[in-house]
Formats: C-alpha cells, structure tokens, sequence
C-alpha cells in the first residue's frame, strides 16, 4: 500500500505584533494560551521568513502567494483580480478590477474633509453590505461599469479599460487620519474621486445605514477604491508540487489564489474572517479534505489581522487562542490517528500590529513540524523564540521546498 505524506498549513492572518505595555510587555502570540502549538514547537523546524519581497506592499495577496510558493515580483497583479475569481466574475483581458470597501468616514458636509473612521463599517454584514452595493450599481454602473459584492465590507468594482497602474491609499492604512491627501488625484484619479463622492450621497441616508446607527453601529457611507489588477493566471499547484491541493477561507482573495491555481477552495457556513468566525467548522472542512483525498490543506484564518486592524488587543490574543483549540487541535488528533506521515506548517503571512493598526513588512515566525523527524525545537512558538534560531529565509516563496523536501 502507498503511503502518502499529508501537509497542513495554517495561517493566523496578521497574527505576528509587537510587545504591548497592555499585555505586560508581551506580544499576542507570547501571551495567548496555545498548548497545541507550543508543544508542536518543541520538535519543529523553527525560523523567520519574509514574504513580502522588498519595494512591494505587505498586502495579504503578496504574502499568500508566496507562502504557496508563488514569487510575488512574477505573478502579483493586485489583489482585486484575485478577488473577482473567487466570486465567479469571468474577466475579459481588457477589464480592470479594483477592491470596493465600503468604509465608515466623518460626517463633515465637505467630503474632502472627511476622516477614515473605520475601513470595515464595523465588519458590515454581507446581507448589508450587498443592499448597499447593489445601490451602486444601479445608480452608477452602466455598459463599462459594475459593482459585484464580495463578503462583509470587500467587494468590487470592474471598469472596461479602466486603469491598473492608479496608485491608490489602502483605506486601513489611513485610520483616524482626514483623507483629503489620500483622496485619488490628478486626470488619472478623477473618475475615481468623482465614484466615491457619488456613492456618500447614495450610501449615506440609505436604510440600512439609518438602520446601523439605529442600533449604534457605524454606517457604511462610502465606497473606496484601491488594489486594481487585471485578469491573474497562475501555473497549477499539482502540476508544480504533484499534490491535490485544497483552500479554506472566508476571505475571497484566499480562495481566488486558490482558484487561480486550479486549487479547490472549501466554502465553510459561518466563515466570517473576524473573531465571530467559524473556528470548528473550518477544523472539520480540513479534515474532511484530507478525508477526500487532498493532501495539502491550506487553512487561512483572518481574525488576528483584523483584531489587529481595529486595535483590539484581547481579541488578538483570544483569536490566537481559539485557533489553537479549535483548528489546530482537532486536525493535529485527526493526522495522529491516520497512522500516516504528515507535516504541519504554522505562521502569519505579515505580521498586523495593533500599535500601527495596519500590515508591516516585517519578517514573520514560522514552524514545520514532521511526524517523522524531531528537530531542535522552542519551548514556545512567538516572534522572538523564531528570530533567536537565526534560520532566517529571505524569500518566502521557497519556503515550500523546505516543507515538502523537494
């Protein structure tokens, strides 16, 4: 009988920080309780990765591919195409597709005098979230033009020849701060400055938005744009690594580079990518993907990056928790009892500190643990305890050589 190896990858999205006086001078990581994975930590291979190359931004398209081995430089086009696959939009070589937020601004009379109060709306629902894109689109789309919605507070926006190369602010890049400087510019920027000054007016007094305050949440009263990219093409990860491969989130730009990768991506009921998600059903979605004949899991978990986005350190802290109990746990007992080999492969595509409330292009922890080999282990998988292995590797997409041994 052949034996196959199983590899499960779990990414703790943004989960990497800095020490916080609130926590005693501790990271999240170091101050979370996660007896699964420290005690995986004591026999892994332990050590440091960049996966955002130098002069590109720690966006989680970026990182992400180049964790499943995809150099960033070569095939990076942006996350919102990547996005666009995951929600079935067909693209045509000549469309561009940008990420839509739709974010809480100040309440000024001059929109350009407006602050970016929250780039989520509160982690807007879906169900909200898709009134009020459909809005959009019936007042400002046409033949060249379409809003398509995503999950929660992402979606997108596909213009006909639009432009792919507007350098646009990242909305959760500029909380607290006026966006008068960030507001798109220039002839190139005009089109969109001009779409997200019409959506305030849709977006503002809309009843979902009078419902929201109502109940004390922030309204979603303006769209955002940034992240454009045209139609992505990736080589096939089977034909790369000759592994079934599978994808779990509720993120559509994870399961885009999924898709683009002829990869199946796994739909998990409750899968919300914030602390409110579905932690077990994500475990039992990987366990029955390897039940199904994959044999490389990829388990992506938002919630520590966006706790981190809303500065909420105990949920960062709890997240880490929860995916340790809940994910990690459970899928750890499955591999055991296999009786077949396996390899386990644990770390945050960038790290999402609270202090900047945004990604970082630091280095970030990693760990592989082997059912097959013991190596010199930490007593506790943090940021400091990876860094002090000095196994540091510069480029994060030949990472998977080191776990798959090719």
């Amino acid at each position: 009988m052949v034996i196959f190896m199983k590899y499960f990858v779990l990414i703790p999205d943004g989960m990497a920080d800095e020490k916080i006086a609130a926590l005693g001078d501790l990271t999240p990581m170091e101050k979370a309780n996660k007896p699964v994975c420290d005690e995986l930590a004591k026999n892994s291979y332990i050590g440091t990765v960049s996966n955002v190359p130098d002069g590109m931004v720690p966006e989680s398209d970026t990182a992400n591919l180049a964790i499943l081995s995809y150099d960033p430089k070569t095939y990076s086009k942006g996350r919102s195409p990547l996005e666009a696959v995951s929600m079935g939009i067909e693209m045509q070589p000549d469309e561009t597709a940008y990420r839509c937020n739709v974010v809480t601004l100040s309440e000024e009379d001059d929109y350009d005098s407006r602050t970016m109060i929250d780039h989520s709306a509160d982690e807007i629902t879906t169900a909200e979230a898709d009134q009020l894109i459909k809005a959009l689109d019936e007042a400002l789309g046409n033949d060249k033009m379409k809003f398509y919605t995503g999950v929660s507070y992402r979606h997108c926006l596909i213009i006909k020849n639009g432009n792919d190369k507007y350098s646009f602010m990242r909305p959760h890049d500029i909380l607290g701060q006026p966006i008068r400087e960030y507001l798109p510019k220039g002839p190139e920027g005009e089109i969109f400055y001009d779409l997200m000054k019409e959506s305030q007016k849709i977006l503002e007094h809309h009843p979902v938005n009078e419902a929201r305050r109502a109940r004390g949440l922030r309204p979603a009263n303006s769209a955002w744009f940034w992240s454009p990219g045209k139609k992505p093409a990736l080589p096939s990860f089977k034909e790369k690594w000759g592994l079934n491969g599978a994808v779990i989130s509720a993120v559509d730009l994870i399961k885009g580079i999924g898709l683009c990768a002829e990869m199946k991506s796994i739909d998990v009921e409750g899968a919300t990518g914030n602390i409110h998600t579905n932690f077990d059903g994500k475990a039992e979605a990987a366990i029955k993907a390897f039940n199904d004949g994959y044999e490389y899991v990829y388990v992506h978990v938002e919630a520590p990056d966006e706790c981190g986005h809303r500065a909420e350190i105990d949920n960062k802290v709890l997240s880490v928790e929860k995916i340790d109990k809940q994910i990690l746990a459970p899928v750890l007992e499955y591999l055991k009892g296999t009786g077949e080999p396996f390899k386990i492969m644990i770390l945050p595509d960038h790290p999402t500190p609270i202090r900047i409330r945004t990604h970082s292009i630091d280095p970030v922890p990693f760990m592989i643990y082997s059912s097959e080999h013991n190596y010199d282990g930490v007593d506790s998988f943090t940021e400091a305890s990876a860094a002090d292995k000095n196994n540091y590797h510069p480029n994060g997409y030949e990472l998977m050589n080191v776990l798959i041994e090719k």
